[in-house]
Order: structure tokens, then C-alpha cells, then sequence
């Protein structure tokens, strides 16, 4: 009866989905609200329905019903609970599965956490992921169901893989299929602003946390993943490029381009074309990252040994997502427009630069891939593509990037003049490479280690945040009055604050306790960036009790540059309140002087 219910929940789900992604959109095309408003109903009734069908076929595994095909090809009795719970996505079924499931979560989540959004624009987002739902739902239940019954029963069943009786296949798989899935909201926004035509930096900032949130989850199933196939397979690295961790890590290539992106036409409106289009690849490489994987076209401990017949319902699902956006993307690119203008060399320029090397890495790592494949459906010859490909093409292309990782985040939006950039990284440069090429870790030395190539490109990835950090921090003579002040008041935090709007942040001192009645300030710092060169500006207002008075004159430099006081009830909430003593402010007119 489990089984059953497990059915009747998809067939339900596949309806709901069907309403989902055809109403609203209608209506957010014709203006119709109480179609629009269906929306968000339509997503919470997938989910319930998608929850269930999973649920019940984990108390499948979790009872040993073995009357269920998919149970007994992927269970036994005398399997531990946790492995039999883990054995859910054990299998393709169960897999496809969990992902109908999460996809159905990331849709319930924009649901919840769009409220503020324009109601027509959240319609399109959530019927385009019931569109997405409608294709995964219907291969479920044609092709792929985990609830066929095997007549008569087994007994005992054939047990899991003993390659995935492991904790980690317990976490690893829902994480990772959380980052594949997650993009599918960035795809979403990205096809919901080309269909409403409105492709500025709203929708970019819209689409950024959630594009995050699918990043990080990816990273995480990837770092898992290879620590597993390390101590479990024993192979030779981290990373073995196996055709299958390749799949995952093509589209984890191009959505942290996209990150970048999405950062620029959110703060500067740029890289409009470029931003939806690195969203409509993202999504598309990790549908071809599930071709590959359950296709069976890949020899991998990882792949699934399905028949070709699943791999090519998956293989023209995937052109019809993939083509279709292409070509609405083809429709609306002329009208985009393109964006905020910027100089050879900014932030921008620089943003736009990793991106291409990021994105030209990904196509390396697809070559490699794909090539075999396509070799031996043209001309019959199998060959097989393994590290010394990838570690002579991949590493030469990402050396630019992790040097621009370094020099970006510092340089200013819309021009950066050179003799200004160079200056701010002389000494980080020189301390970077002196770390770099001294650097005596052997990582390179064990047979289970780090190939070279690796190695030399962690050290350099090393040295460039060093180097950042160091550009950050090294602050001129004007600064060193401001935070020897804050200091003196017991800030945690400083807050440096220059005209072209960036906010650095500075660990100084513990924290204070909050003021009281008498005595009790605040103090902002500010630095303003001018031509000429640097000026700190330090500003205290402070609040006198009974028997208190103000100290006249300027005798030392902070009190020179102090504002007039003002009462303790005029600190603006939020900010934190200290006691400063006179001694902690002469010795901060000291270091300014």
C-alpha cells in the first residue's frame, strides 16, 4: 500500500506542477492577479506531494519491502538502518528522486523568501521551475519509477554497492545535488527577466543570494566527494579527473563566473548579456552533468548503468530547456542593452577577465570530457582522456585567474589608475612571490600527494591572498591616529568608509560594554580618498552626565579634529557606545603626530 501512495503522490505532483508553470505565467502575461497569485500555492502543494513520495519510499527501505524492485536491487535485511536510508539515492530511481525533491524545496524557498518582490515577476520565476518539475516528474513516472513491484518478492535482496556503505554517502549526495539543483534558481530568474524584458540590476541582486547559497552547497558536495573517492578508492590525488567529478565540476567552473558577474551588474548595471547567459550555462551544464551520469555513455565508478533509452529521454529534455532559453536569449539580447560603462583598467575590466579564464577553463575540462565520447561514436576508436591532459591544459589557464583573484577585489569600479594600483601592491607583490618561490611545505614529496602542478598553483593561490590582504591593510601615516582612537574606546570593529563606496572593516581592541548615562559616546571613523592623497577624518560625539565637562581647546590632535558634542540620546541607534580615558587619547595624539 506504501508503494501506492508513493505513486498516487507523483501523478498529484506532476498535476500541481502542470498548474504551476502554465496559470501564472499566463497571467503574469495578461495581467490576470488571481492567476498570478497561484503561484505560491502551486509550489507548496509539489513540494507536499514530492515530500510524500519520498517518504514513503524510505520506509520501503526502512521496512525491507522487498516486494519493491527498486528496494531489493539496492538493499538487504541485514543492512544497518542508516545505510538503508542512504540507499534511497543509492540507485537512479531513488536519486532522481531526491532531486525532484530538492528541486521542489529550492521552489517552496524562493516562494517563501520572495514575498517583497514584484508579484509577476515571482510568478514567472515559479513557473519556470514547474517547468522544470513537469520534465523530471514525467521521466519519473515513465521511465524511472522507484515504485515497481517485483513479483514475487525477494527475500533477502542483493545488498547496496560496498563502495557506497560509507558515511559519507549519507551527506555527500543530498549536498551535492543541492548545488546541482540550486542553479536552476538562477536559470529561473535569469529566464523570468528575459521574459519580462526588464534585464537591470535588480534582478541581479535578486538572483545573487540564492545563485550563492547553490555555490556554496556545491562546494561542499564536491570537497566531500573527492575527500571520499580519496580514502575509499585510493587514488593517486584529490582530484583524479574522473569523467563523472568532471561533471560536477564544470558547472561549479562556470557559477563561480557567474558569482562575479552578478556582482558587477548588480553594482554597476554592466555585463547584462554576459550575466544571463552564464546563468542559462550553469544550469545547462549540470542537466549535462546528469546525462552523462545516467546515461551510460560514461565507465566510471560513479555513473549509473542505466538503459539508453532514460539517458535519451534526459539528452532531449536537456536540448529543450537548453535550446529553448538560447533562443530567448537570442530574442531579447538585442534589447538588453550594455550597461554601466568602465575604464581598461578597473574592477570591472578585471571581473570580466576572470570570468573569460574561468569560463575557458570549463570548456578545457568539457573537451576533455566530451572527446572520447565523440570519438568513438565518429569513428568506433575508445581512448581515454586522464590527468596529464588536464593538468598540461587546466593549470596554465587558471595561473591568470589566481592572479587576478589577488589584483581585482582591490581595484577601484569604473577606472583604477595604474600608478595607484602599483603602489598599493609593490610590497604585497614582492612578499607574495618571496612566499611563493621559498615556500618549503613539500606537498609535491608523498606518493598520495599533490601533484606539482597542484602544488605550485596552491601556493600561489596562497600568495595572492596574502598579497590582498596585505594591500588591504597596510595603511598610511594619516590612518594610524584613527585607530589608535578606536582602539582607546574599545571598538571591535574600525569602519574605513572612501568616497567611491567601499567599506573595509578592521579588527581593533575588545569590544566595549554599552555606555551609560554620563560619559557615554560614540565614535565614527571616516577615510576620504582625494587626489592629493589621503586624509583621515575622526569624529567623536560624546555625552556628558552630571558633573561632567567638556575638555576646551584642541591640545592634541584628536581633540583637534573632534566635532562639537552632543547630547548621549543623539547616538543613532545601532551604533556602539565606549568610555574613552584621557590617557588612551593622549597616546592617541602621539601616534598622530
Amino acid at each position: 500500500m506504501i508503494p501506492e501512495i508513493g505513486v498516487f503522490s507523483l501523478v498529484l505532483a506532476l498535476l500541481v506542477a502542470v498548474v504551476q508553470g502554465s496559470l501564472p505565467l499566463a497571467g503574469a502575461h495578461w495581467g490576470v492577479a488571481g492567476w498570478i497569485r497561484l503561484a505560491r500555492p502551486a509550489a507548496f502543494g509539489q513540494f507536499i506531494f514530492a515530500a510524500i513520495a519520498l517518504a514513503c519510499l524510505a520506509w520501503s527501505f526502512l521496512d525491507n519491502d522487498f516486494s519493491v524492485l527498486y528496494v531489493a536491487s539496492n538493499s538487504h535485511a541485514d543492512l544497518p538502518a542508516a545505510y538503508r536510508f542512504a540507499a534511497v539515492w543509492g540507485g537512479h530511481e531513488g536519486s532522481m528522486l531526491l532531486w525532484l525533491c530538492l528541486l521542489s524545496a529550492w521552489t517552496v524557498a524562493v516562494a517563501l523568501f520572495s514575498r517583497q518582490l514584484p508579484e509577476a515577476y515571482v510568478a514567472r520565476v515559479l513557473a519556470v521551475m514547474g517547468w522544470l518539475s513537469v520534465g523530471f516528474l514525467l521521466f519519473l513516472l515513465f521511465l524511472s519509477n522507484p515504485f515497481t513491484r517485483l513479483m514475487p518478492p525477494a527475500l533477502q535482496g542483493r545488498d547496496l554497492n560496498p563502495l557506497l556503505q560509507d558515511p559519507g554517502m549519507v551527506v555527500h549526495p543530498p549536498v551535492l545535488y543541492m548545488g546541482y539543483v540550486g542553479f536552476s534558481v538562477a536559470f529561473a530568474f535569469a529566464i523570468a527577466a528575459l521574459l519580462s524584458g526588464e534585464l537591470n540590476a535588480a534582478w541581479a541582486r535578486w538572483s545573487r543570494p540564492w545563485t550563492v547559497a547553490a555555490w556554496v552547497f556545491l562546494t561542499l558536495g564536491i570537497l566531500m566527494g573527492s575527500a571520499w573517492a580519496y580514502y575509499v578508492l585510493g587514488w593517486g590525488g584529490w582530484w583524479f579527473w574522473d569523467p563523472v567529478e568532471n561533471a560536477s565540476f564544470m558547472p561549479w567552473l562556470v557559477g563561480t563566473a557567474l558569482i562575479h558577474s552578478l556582482a558587477v551588474t548588480e553594482q554597476r548595471g554592466a555585463f547584462r548579456s554576459w550575466t544571463v547567459l552564464l546563468a542559462i550555462c550553469t544550469f545547462s551544464l549540470s542537466l549535462l552533468g546528469t546525462f552523462l551520469v545516467r546515461s551510460g555513455v560514461l565507465t566510471s565508478v560513479h555513473a549509473f548503468a542505466v538503459d539508453p533509452g532514460r539517458g535519451l529521454f534526459i539528452l532531449a529534455f536537456m536540448v529543450a530547456v537548453v535550446g529553448g532559453s538560447l533562443l530567448l536569449f537570442g530574442w531579447r539580447a538585442p534589447r538588453i542593452g550594455l550597461g554601466g560603462r568602465f575604464g581598461l583598467l578597473s574592477r570591472e575590466s578585471l571581473l570580466l577577465s576572470n570570468n573569460v579564464v574561468l569560463t575557458v577553463a570549463a570548456m578545457s575540462v568539457l573537451i576533455g570530457t566530451l572527446y572520447p565520447l565523440a570519438l568513438d561514436v565518429l569513428s568506433g576508436q575508445k581512448i581515454s582522456v586522464g590527468p596529464p591532459y588536464f593538468e598540461a591544459v587546466f593549470v596554465p589557464i587558471m595561473v591568470p585567474a589566481i592572479f587576478l583573484m589577488g589584483v581585482g577585489p582591490i581595484a577601484r569600479w569604473k577606472h583604477a589608475p595604474l600608478p595607484e594600483l602599483a603602489r598599493r601592491l609593490r610590497w604585497a607583490l614582492a612578499a607574495s612571490c618571496v612566499a611563493a618561490l621559498t615556500g618549503d611545505v613539500d606537498l609535491c614529496a608523498p606518493a598520495g600527494g599533490l601533484g606539482r602542478s597542484q602544488c605550485r598553483c596552491a601556493r600561489l593561490a596562497a600568495a595572492a591572498w596574502r598579497a590582498r590582504r596585505l594591500a588591504r591593510t597596510r595603511a598610511p601615516p594619516a590612518e594610524r591616529l584613527v585607530r589608535h582612537a578606536v582602539r582607546a574606546c574599545g571598538h571591535r570593529r574600525l569602519h574605513l568608509r572612501r568616497n567611491d563606496g567601499q567599506q573595509f572593516r578592521k579588527p581593533a581592541g575588545t569590544q566595549a560594554e554599552p555606555g551609560r548615562a554620563g560619559g557615554a559616546g560614540r565614535l565614527r571613523v571616516s577615510l576620504r580618498r582625494h587626489r592629493a592623497g589621503q586624509r583621515a577624518e575622526l569624529r567623536r560625539a560624546a555625552g556628558h552626565g552630571a558633573g561632567h565637562t567638556p575638555r576646551p581647546g584642541g591640545g592634541d590632535a584628536a581633540s583637534r579634529e573632534a566635532r562639537l558634542p552632543r547630547p548621549a540620546d543623539a547616538v543613532e541607534p545601532g551604533r556602539h557606545r565606549c568610555r574613552p580615558d584621557a590617557r588612551s587619547l593622549r597616546r592617541a595624539g602621539r601616534a598622530g603626530r
